[in-house]
């Protein structure tokens, strides 16, 4: 696995652990991942997914590919990081995987929909987005020119036990976290209604785990199909809010295709009110 020492990552390894013919070795760089999320039983190894050929000497059965740089607005000031993490790695993982008959579940990015408006023709709005539908794109391909064993995931908008919620790479639910527990305004950056498919971690950890059991191909879309807007989430969570500027690439929507999930049997438990509702009971 790469990325294993993150908020997702370290979900699916603690998952995957529960089965005790599972050996897990995770690849992270530790940009956004942590030593406090390691679990026992598993192997870290600390470098970057370019150098994996180096790093990684026993073969897997199978690799899920989580260690990419994965924030959108921030892209912008970090396009170095992203085309080493998600350009530069990512190719490496696939001809690790291409070398060594190695199944790939492959993490893509739910910007992919929902992501134009009408103003853009079609382009994409962030860095980030631009380099995941590259990837997303040259996986397929991999699939059709040397028959690569693969599956690609799409996330959406996952809060849950571990998320970052300090700093530049905190999630949305995070921040509104920390903020709320410090009767702090809730920032809400204009306008306040662009909505998103909130998706708690265990949910989505049940479907990689699917994903990787019986996934083949492209479209794997893990995500509830209730969308909350960003002003709505705050509302709920009450207190004061601060609406801040608009940003460059904020998407509008989040668009959910459910259908090769649900032929999977997968089926979202979490519902975000609850969540927030015993956040708010802890206080």
């Amino acid at each position: 696995m790469t990325g294993g020492a993150g908020f997702i990552g370290s979900h699916l390894i603690e998952r995957l652990l529960k089965n005790s013919n599972n050996r897990v070795i995770s690849l992270d760089n530790y940009f956004t991942g942590s030593v406090d999320n390691h679990i026992n039983g598993a192997k870290y190894i600390k470098g970057e997914t370019k150098d994996i050929e180096n790093l990684i000497k026993d073969t897997p059965d199978i690799i899920y590919h989580l260690g990419e740089y994965s924030r959108v607005l921030t892209s912008f000031d970090d396009i170095d990081l992203v085309l080493r993490f998600n350009v530069q790695g990512t190719s490496k993982v696939l001809e690790f995987c291409r070398k060594n008959k190695v199944r790939l579940v492959y993490a893509g990015s739910s910007t992919k929909f929902g992501e134009f408006d009408d103003t853009e023709d079609g382009k994409s709005q962030t860095p980030y987005s631009y380099f995941k539908s590259i990837n997303t794109e040259l996986i397929n391909n991999y699939g059709r020119w040397f028959g690569l064993n693969y599956a690609i995931t799409y996330f959406y908008n996952v809060y849950g036990g571990r998320e970052i919620r300090d700093g530049k790479y905190a999630t949305l639910i995070g921040i509104f976290t920390r903020k709320y527990i410090n009767n702090e305004p809730l920032t809400v950056v204009a306008p306040g209604t662009q909505k998103r498919a909130f998706t708690h971690i265990n949910d989505i950890i049940d479907g990689i785990v699917l994903v990787g059991e019986k996934g083949s191909g492209d479209g794997y879309c893990i995500g509830v199909e209730k969308e909350y807007s960003i002003l709505e989430i705050a509302e709920i969570f009450g207190g004061k809010i601060k609406i801040l500027p608009e940003k460059k690439g904020d998407r509008k929507s989040s668009k959910i295709n459910p259908a090769k999930m649900s032929e999977l049997g997968w089926v979202p438990k979490q519902d975000i009110l609850n969540y927030i509702n015993e956040i708010k009971s802890k206080k």
